[in-house]
């Protein structure tokens, strides 16, 4: 198992393994659980995730997958359903919007929110007047909509062609703009992966908190995380990849992509299990 980098990493690994009870662990879903892929639809878990997954979770106090996919959508396209082991599994979708526990099957979904219906009716004349870049195009989440420029011609293009417009869109709005990997997503203000952790670590009264992501969008995770070391909560940030600088950076530990989030998961289990 590779071990942190940074004092603070290595203290929030020791606290898991020692009280693994007591541990929250957060998960981003794509890029991290899953390998980026061109179409979002055809996504899924890397083969070894759910195993590692059903490994960990009962060892530990829960574990959350937190991504801006609709709840139900992560559920099955990371085949959690059903799947023995994860019962102290739960998924908040949207960013915290939504939210799935395993433990009843249940989904608890709430209103569209305010000028996320007139922001997604602009969005074609915004486009249009961007020169609407060959390739890109518009996923709707339900609770927040996203344009990709993975497909594009010129994928970076396209992103520095789009962001101004669709920033002005939101703004326009009262939502937030959040650009990720070839990807612009347009969502609630207030609603991020940060707000979503740090609400979830303190319901569930957590003693150490790992997290692991690989976009722009986990940075408020990350912040989250430094303000529970601040309140004494001992805290791992992981990296999948070190194609985001500004998140692998900032990371206690960076591991290359699904394949090994999923092995460090499987090896925090092993280990706790030996020292039981």
């Amino acid at each position: 198992m590779p071990l942190p980098d940074t004092a603070a990493g290595r203290e929030g690994l020791e606290a898991l393994l020692a009280r693994p009870g007591e541990a929250v662990v957060g998960l981003d879903f794509d890029g991290t659980l899953a390998p980026i892929v061109s179409d979002p639809e055809r996504a899924g878990a890397h083969a070894d995730a759910v195993p590692a997954l059903a490994q960990l979770a009962p060892l530990v106090r829960s574990v959350a997958v937190i991504t801006g996919r609709p709840a139900e959508q992560a559920v099955l396209l990371g085949g959690f359903a059903d799947e023995a082991g994860l019962g102290h599994l739960t998924v908040l979708g949207h960013y915290g919007a939504q939210r799935w526990d395993a433990a009843t099957g249940e989904l608890h979904t709430p209103e569209a929110p305010p000028g996320l219906a007139a922001a997604r009716a602009e969005l074609p004349a915004v486009l249009a007047d961007a020169g609407d870049p060959p390739g890109s195009w518009t996923e709707d989440k339900g609770q927040a909509f996203a344009v990709h420029t993975r497909r594009a011609d010129d994928p970076e293009g396209a992103f520095a062609a789009l962001r101004g417009p669709l920033g002005g869109l939101a703004d326009r709005h009262g939502l937030h703009l959040e650009p990720g990997r070839l990807v612009l997503e347009i969502r609630p203000r207030g609603v991020d992966k940060g707000v979503a952790l740090t609400a979830y670590v303190e319901e569930t009264g957590a003693g150490a908190v790992l997290y692991a992501g690989d976009d722009l969008g986990d940075l408020a995770a990350y912040d989250a995380v430094d303000r529970l070391r601040e309140r004494g909560v001992p805290g791992l940030l992981v990296c999948s990849g070190d194609e985001v600088p500004e998140l692998a950076s900032r990371a206690d530990l960076v591991v290359r992509g699904p394949g090994q989030v999923a092995a460090l998961l499987a090896g925090i289990a092993e280990t706790v299990r030996r020292s039981s």
